[in-house]
């Protein structure tokens, strides 16, 4: 199958990263290598472009498809200090994430990501990683799948949904595909909730997706790496698909951007506290009609850049 996609919001992504030529730039989410590929094209293939994912399909295609002067790293962008150590790189000039699940990943059915296709319940990024969706949908206890569900889908039926999975596998045992599972979830949102709106699956699959790759988890403290990592004028750029991915990453930028906390009562700061970051847009850039129309992917989409002061 082809490890290809349609990089979402590229020309609006590359005008506000500017990567230029002589620069190092670093993909912490390759993907299909959509943003990679249209960056190097931007630096006109001089300077220093790392490219990192987990998957190892990924890294596979890319060492297929992409320049050899690309440097490929399979590992997460958590570890993206050390990364950088290795590589002998002390500070960045861009760095882009393009958070949650590739287009490819959802295609090819036997990961397990997609609750349209029939497989087994995977959802793992890193096929390395120990902990699967099925693992995750078999052994959690009722309560804890309904938080799940309920915070990384922000799904309303999340409580009916979770005790409609444990009474299926007291009675009937493990749920091993993700027909199943989507079979178990229909059951449990009322008629009348699935007739507007997506996929009565869509939330739950996410939130569990979310789970299985300790996402949400990652995000935050992988930003603040990736900041103190560029140099003074650098950009980073965050594309997510979610409203809780675009939340942490607008968190973490106005918490970095903050200057003096001193009481407005104090004629002199006494904090010294400096912000670390500007933020260029005040407000999420979002994908043209145009562009949802020819892949319908980038509806949720939205980025974020902000500069290293």
């Amino acid at each position: 199958m082809s490890f290809s996609h349609e990089p979402v919001l590229l020309q609006e992504t590359l005008d506000l990263l500017e990567p230029l030529p002589g620069e190092t730039v670093v993909d912490c989410t390759l993907g299909a290598g959509g943003h990679t590929m249209a960056m190097w094209q931007r630096m006109q293939g001089k300077g220093r472009l790392i490219a990192i994912d987990q998957d190892p399909a990924a890294i596979a295609n890319a060492k297929a498809t992409l320049p050899t002067e690309i440097v490929l790293v399979h590992d997460n962008f958590r570890n993206l200090k050390s990364i950088l150590l290795s590589l002998g790189v002390d500070y960045a000039h861009r760095i882009l994430f393009d958070l949650g699940v590739s287009s490819p990943q959802l295609d090819i059915a036997e990961r397990g990501f997609s609750y349209q296709q029939e497989a087994a319940l995977d959802m793992r990024m890193n096929p390395d990683n120990s902990l699967t969706a099925a693992q995750l949908v078999n052994e959690s206890t009722e309560e804890e799948l309904a938080r799940i569900i309920w915070e990384y889908g922000e799904e309303r039926w999340a409580k009916r949904i979770a005790a409609f999975v444990v009474k299926y596998r007291q009675e009937k045992g493990p749920i091993e595909t993700t027909g199943q599972l989507v079979d178990i979830i229909k059951r449990a949102v009322p008629a009348a909730a699935r007739q507007n709106g997506p996929h009565p699956a869509k939330r739950t699959f996410q939130a569990l997706r979310i789970a299985v790759n300790n996402e949400l988890e990652l995000l935050a403290p992988a930003l603040e790496i990736a900041i103190d990592s560029l140099t003074p004028g650098g950009r980073v750029a965050v594309i997510s698909f979610h409203s809780l991915e675009d939340r942490i990453v607008k968190q973490v930028f106005r918490k970095l951007a903050q200057g003096c906390t001193c009481p407005p009562r104090l004629p002199v700061c006494i904090c010294g506290k400096e912000p670390k970051l500007k933020i260029i847009t005040k407000r999420p850039v979002t994908p043209s009609k145009s562009e949802i129309k020819n892949n319908p992917r980038a509806r949720s989409s939205k980025l974020r850049v902000a500069e290293r002061c």
